[in-house]
């Protein structure tokens, strides 16, 4: 299989290693923006800004320039920009005209509001139907963390798509001796799975930078599944793609683990550093940041409640200290669960 990563980010990074030694022999092909770091990182083997812990596989070729007729030359083309990239490049991969290839997607988030928009922010799926609906589209989500499928640690994700010859393809692309892909038409709910979890990972952050105790972590994390599942039921998802990988699965991992981005910027939060401060710390993109109010403004729309995401928003925006917020959440009215 011929397979076209354009990002390289840590987790596209991370993907492309990952079908490269697949044991079927893909040919995966790795493109960057910054064509001196895709010089170097071809040199070297190693990318030294997202994951330098780790080499490169020997069938990984690592390319900058023009990748438009290699898109329209490969069997899957896999996105591994943030959110916020997502518009433009599904217009660019539009203009090609129909391509053969599926087109999925790795980011997990909501589209920063557009000024136009009678949306609040849109879910990538719903950039795709807007920009690209000639595309034949899907995405890879779960519990995740880059580095770890770099090191070909053992992994489980979700194949995502309404379209089934694009579930077994990301299957035969991805799922090997250390991957395995589970699949799901339940696009809607995988992508809000994808968006809530980093913004409830912050708010687990903050619970743990004010050592808050582990009950109080776990009652954050089962309320927080809770907003993320009424989101996302109100969006069209169903229920039961919370209680899988895309919801329950991703949330604990990114709201406890080491490698979180978002727990570290509750973290940084619960010591009353400011956004600024923290941003510049990470040096990576934690996309609960900038999905937070997006979440929150989409709720309002859909008419769902949303209590600790709008503590996380904020705390982003300066509007009040973390310990306030937390008292604010345990002041609110008793209620059956």
């Amino acid at each position: 299989m011929n397979v076209l990563i354009l990002g390289g980010g840590a987790w596209g990074t991370a993907v492309a290693m990952a079908a490269a030694a697949h044991p079927a022999g893909h040919r995966v092909t790795l493109w960057l923006r910054d064509a001196a770091q895709a010089a170097e990182m071809a040199a070297t083997r190693r990318n030294a800004r997202y994951l330098p812990q780790v080499e490169l596989p020997a069938a990984l070729d690592v390319v900058a320039g023009d990748w438009h007729a290699q898109a329209v030359a490969a069997d899957l083309v896999v996105l591994g920009t943030p959110v916020a990239a997502l518009r433009a490049m599904l217009v660019e991969l539009q203009a090609l005209g129909p391509l053969s290839a599926p087109v999925v997607w790795l980011c997990k988030g909501l589209e920063p509001p557009q000024a136009d928009a009678s949306v609040a922010g849109l879910l990538p799926h719903e950039v795709q139907a807007t920009v690209a609906p000639g595309l034949l589209c899907g995405l890879l989500s779960g519990p995740s963390f880059a580095l770890e499928v770099a090191r070909a640690q053992p992994t489980a994700l979700v194949a995502a798509s309404s379209h089934s010859q694009v579930r077994q393809l990301l299957v035969a692309a991805f799922h090997g001796h250390a991957m395995r892909i589970y699949s799901n038409d339940d696009v809607t709910g995988v992508e809000v799975g994808g968006a809530v979890k980093n913004v409830l990972a912050i708010a687990t952050g903050v619970c743990d930078g004010l050592e808050l105790g582990l009950n109080a972590r776990a009652a954050l994390v089962t309320r927080g599944l809770a907003e993320m599942a009424r989101l996302g039921v109100a969006l069209g998802g169903r229920h039961e793609t919370f209680m899988g990988l895309a919801g329950v699965g991703d949330l604990v991992l990114t709201a406890t683990g080491g490698l979180s981005r978002n727990r570290k910027v509750g973290l940084l939060l619960a010591q009353r550093q400011s956004l600024a401060q923290i941003l510049a710390q990470l040096g990576h993109v934690a996309e609960g940041v900038y999905c937070a109010r997006a979440v929150v403004q989409r709720a309002r729309q859909a008419g769902v409640e949303m209590p600790i995401s709008q503590a996380v928003v904020q705390m982003l925006d300066g509007q009040a200290d973390a310990q306030a917020l937390v008292h604010g959440l345990l002041a609110r009215d008793p209620a059956i669960e």
